[in-house]
């Protein structure tokens, strides 16, 4: 993303070219940092203290002190004030010792590939489902090697993205997103328990399903349940609701963009505004 604005608590906003981490900061050595993600719509950032809450979660299962939320506030709503007009992604980052802030221009590519689908590869994990907690399942750490590498396998083998799949076939998330499928008037997602992120998008689409007209189910799943499914999509904060029509080459329902996946998108956004 097309980075407009950096806060750092303490210091307020700086030059986006200007360094704001010590080059001793276990952010950059290990990569031992916690971070949180949404999308600001009109210069309101969405259920920012869900995203608080979760990134104090993952503070403390990094063995890290809690950020002072006041001070997370404030950077938030200095970056979105000097991010400018028009949607933006607030991420923010914490070390145990920096706290920064920033706004970015959300891709515009985002509402092409919403128009035609991902293309997804599966690609184990080589765990088991019931992976030990210290593996940091569901922590959003600034150490994503691995999710980063996945997104780059996926294009190499001509997808648009990755599945990580547990011992089994057991269907987790993509690196970046927590995954659906729909058959029937069911929604189906892998439960939070396997280790997968509880994404804030994710929680809000479990409110607004019924709504909707749909059931939601969680649990443990493979494969070859996802690729029977009548349609597919992603779930998270900058992306929203990204259909998925192809899975490890092979057509998801009709290989468009499904109808659950538009009306969600839908309620999503009028979400957003209230």
């Amino acid at each position: 993303m097309n980075l407009r604005a950096v806060v750092v608590a303490g210091r307020g906003p700086v030059d986006p070219a200007e360094p704001v981490f010590g080059a001793g900061d276990e952010a950059l050595l290990r990569g031992r940092a916690a971070f949180e993600t949404t999308r600001v719509y009109g210069g309101r950032p969405f259920r920012l203290e869900q995203h608080l809450d979760r990134l104090d979660a993952s503070a403390a299962s990094l063995g890290l002190p809690r950020p002072d939320r006041s001070a997370a506030r404030s950077v938030s709503e200095q970056a979105i004030e000097a991010g400018g007009r028009g949607d933006l992604g607030l991420r923010l980052y914490w070390t145990g010792t920096t706290l920064v802030a920033t706004a970015a221009a959300v891709p515009p590519e985002l509402e092409r590939l919403r128009e035609r689908g991902l293309r997804l590869v599966s690609l184990p994990l080589g765990v088991e489902p019931d992976r030990p907690a210290w593996l940091l399942g569901g922590v959003k750490s600034t150490s994503y090697a691995i999710n980063m590498a996945a997104e780059a396998e996926a294009r190499r083998r001509g997808a648009d993205d990755a599945l990580f799949t547990a011992h089994g076939g057991i269907v987790l998330e993509a690196p970046i997103s927590n995954v659906w499928w729909r058959r029937g008037t069911t929604l189906f997602t892998p439960a939070l328990p396997l280790g997968v992120l509880a994404g804030v998008t994710r929680a809000t689409l479990v409110e607004l399903a019924p709504d909707a007209g749909y059931g939601v189910e969680q649990g443990t799943y493979t494969l070859a349940e996802l690729a029977g499914a009548d349609e597919a999509f992603t779930s998270s904060s900058i992306r929203e609701l990204m259909p998925v029509v192809e899975l490890d080459g092979a057509p998801i329902g009709t290989g468009r963009p499904g109808e659950a996946a538009a009306t969600l998108q839908r309620a999503l956004r009028l979400r957003s505004t209230e």
